[in-house]
């Protein structure tokens, strides 16, 4: 028997289709059912690859009992987190409001007209530690709504008037953002650094890319040594950790410990494309080849497990395989033993450098992988000289990661959602850029072909996702700031004007639909739901208001017009609620200190193998306030796409580059080196 999820296209709400639970996906005909039955909704989000969603699965929705009571009590309503991102924001900020952690599983009572009463997240299937279990909330939820309505409508409301205060983005404060304003945001921020361990907090830890990239803007552009520190401490840290997936590449969402060793072992496509970008920035400010090589292992994982034949990438990777957290990531001695038999020093090397022990590191005496020692560390400890050490070790990867591409693989979530693609695609192509690597490009532009041909209406309005032959809209802001984004990186690394055209588009589609008094999440001719909100924080991914903004100074510098005034208007009014939040709002941080210090604008008119020479040196260099602008003159319409940059820009009879800081531009540079000097003076 299924239920009515079966028509779905999302892979999680496809996962609840033979529960005995009376599932509606979201739509009128369930918020109808619970006005003429006057029943509350129960309101379950989640996605995936959420271990503790399959949990709740398992224990609850698929329990026969429990079913009866929800079918008999309420309005069963499913929602995918991903495909419905203003849903999942609106409900997380009712628990939030109730004094709970947020996270998935999600789980909200809602009156008939969708204002919500009671909520919560992960409910066991019976009680325990003096706390309610699923079935006995059902029961004193429903009694509470059959009994009690006056107090139930009465806390809806007040609650409701609560969310609707609380995503209100306030008028712009008096504090006009300076120069300071990344430093005084970095001073809070690292109130929170994990000195010991690197990163923010404690376990759960995760990346928090976004506070790290402001850390990173801060090292370079403050010349502060300390932030420097700070963020190399803690990419070592995380690329060493069991959180970085030391035989596939890619990393893990979070970790449960301090220390990076034993992740949640979903991988999530967002993260991915966060930490691709900024280990390649790292890797150019550093000058680090190790940072290179974990940047490049993101894209060789992404590359082998996320790329769909289309050439778009999946959302994301379970956590279990085959019932377990884990288990398609975790080693005992005698599995290393067994794939690298006949290779005993290949064994040996393989034990010491992980660690791998017979008590194990993890459940059922398993070893999480990370990189305890390096191969020429351990070399002397078990009599080999570093380089037999360091080959041996490379046998034993390629042995242990061909053997384990044989187990059962997790579940994969093959939804291709445009604002994670959108990540990813600018993160190759900056990554590109910074590494010199030919291959990230190729599946950046294949990738954002793609996402042209699915998910961009011939209107240049973006769509949520793709499955299969089954596409789903309409988009969300994130969608398409972060696709627009993404082009503006295509176009910096490739010179083809014809993504300034589509950044041009989906951005004048997006200030049409999502901007009135700021940008809201949701578009004005979207779904009316409980309110409209507006959504300017960092979650797991960066704040689609702040990329919005970025697009949009990134488009007046090359083209000029209202685009920056545009965005100031918006970061004027957000800046003071970033300072107060700068853990929450990196994003913006950096959108305002884009603002405030302006772009280093560099143009290269020419064409050829020695105006390409020029470009790559400019891309491989960390300038993170950078506008890079290609005059090609073979190329149909290239001064177009920079019009505003093209201005009294001129070749002499070789390719020539152009920096330009306000309003002052450089005499023309002809060679590489050069330009590395005038980009890089006054960095330290």
């Amino acid at each position: 028997m299924t239920n009515r999820l079966v028509d779905e296209v999302s892979p999680y709400l496809l996962q609840h289709a033979a529960n005995p639970v009376d599932w509606f996906p979201w739509g009128p005909e369930p918020l109808a059912a619970a006005q003429r039955l006057d029943k509350p909704i129960l309101l379950s989000i989640g996605y995936s690859a959420c271990h503790w969603c399959h949990v709740m699965a398992h224990e609850s929705f698929e329990n026969e009992t429990i079913a009866a009571l929800m079918n008999d009590l309420f309005v069963n309503i499913k929602v995918d987190r991903e495909e419905r991102p203003d849903l999942d924001h609106v409900y997380q900020l009712f628990v939030q409001l109730l004094g709970r952690n947020g996270g998935w599983p999600l789980t909200v009572f809602l009156t008939p007209n969708q204002k919500p009463f009671f909520g919560g997240t992960y409910f066991p299937p019976v009680d325990r530690y003096g706390s309610p279990g699923f079935p006995s909330v059902l029961q004193l939820v429903a009694d509470a709504y059959r009994n009690r309505r006056g107090a139930v409508d009465q806390q809806a409301d007040a609650v409701t008037a609560a969310i609707e205060e609380v995503t209100r983005v306030p008028s712009r404060g008096v504090d006009t953002p300076d120069q300071s304003f990344v430093a005084r945001a970095v001073a809070s921020l690292v109130s929170r650094f994990d000195d010991a361990y690197g990163g923010f907090g404690s376990g759960p830890k995760f990346p928090n890319t976004m506070a790290l990239e402001v850390l990173l803007r801060h090292a370079v552009d403050g010349k502060d040594p300390q932030s420097m520190v700070r963020v190399r401490h803690t990419l070592h840290s995380m690329a060493a950790g069991g959180i970085h997936d030391q035989l596939g590449g890619g990393f893990h969402r979070y970790c449960t410990d301090d220390k990076w060793l034993v992740p949640h072992f979903e991988k999530m496509l967002y993260d991915n494309a966060l930490l691709l970008r900024l280990y390649a920035d790292a890797s150019s400010v550093f000058h680090n080849d190790a940072f290179a090589r974990t940047a490049r292992g993101i894209a060789s994982y992404v590359e082998r497990s996320m790329t769909s034949p289309g050439g778009g990438f999946y959302a994301s990777e379970d956590a279990d395989s085959e019932g377990e957290e884990g288990k398609f990531f975790v080693w005992d001695p005698k599995q290393v033993e067994e794939v690298l038999a006949g290779d005993s020093e290949a064994i040996q090397v393989a034990l010491a450098c992980w660690e791998i022990t017979a008590a194990g590191n993890f459940e059922h005496e398993k070893t999480i992988l990370s990189a305890m020692r390096r191969p020429e560390d351990a070399a002397s400890k078990i009599g080999l000289q570093p380089s037999a050490a360091i080959a041996a070790f490379d046998r034993a990867r390629q042995r242990l990661f061909d053997a384990r591409e044989r187990r059962v693989k997790p579940f994969r979530d093959e939804k291709i959602l445009a604002s994670w693609n959108g990540l990813l695609i600018g993160a190759l192509a900056t990554a590109s850029g910074r590494l010199g690597d030919p291959t990230m490009r190729t599946l950046a532009e294949r990738a954002f072909a793609f996402v042209e041909r699915r998910l961009l209406t011939p209107a240049s309005r973006v769509l949520r996702h793709t499955k299969g032959d089954l596409v789903k809209g309409p988009g969300f802001l994130d969608d398409y700031a972060f696709v627009a984004d993404a082009a503006l990186d295509l176009y910096e690394l490739t010179g083809h004007p014809r993504y300034v055209t589509k950044a041009r588009e989906i951005a004048d589609a997006m200030l049409r639909s999502f901007w009135s008094d700021g940008f809201y999440f949701t578009a004005k001719e979207g779904e009316a739901l409980l309110v409209r909100p507006k959504d300017p924080y960092d979650h797991g991914i960066p704040s689609g208001s702040a990329i919005a903004c970025k697009v949009l100074l990134r488009l007046g510098a090359l083209l000029g017009g209202s685009y920056r005034a545009t965005a100031e208007a918006e970061l004027l009014r957000l800046a003071p609620l970033a300072l107060q939040n700068p853990f929450g709002m990196g994003q913006t941080i950096l959108a305002v200190d884009l603002l405030v210090r302006g772009s280093v604008d560099i143009v290269v008119v020419g064409e050829g193998d020695k105006a390409r020479a020029l470009v790559d040196s400019a891309l491989r260099l960390y300038l993170p306030n950078r506008t890079l602008a290609v005059l090609d003159p073979s190329i149909a319409g290239s001064a177009q796409a920079c019009s505003e940059l093209a201005k009294g820009k001129h070749a002499a009879d070789h390719p020539v580059a152009y920096v330009c800081r306000g309003q002052t531009c450089s005499l023309p540079i002809s060679d590489p080196e050069d330009l590395v000097r005038a980009l890089t003076q006054g960095q330290s």
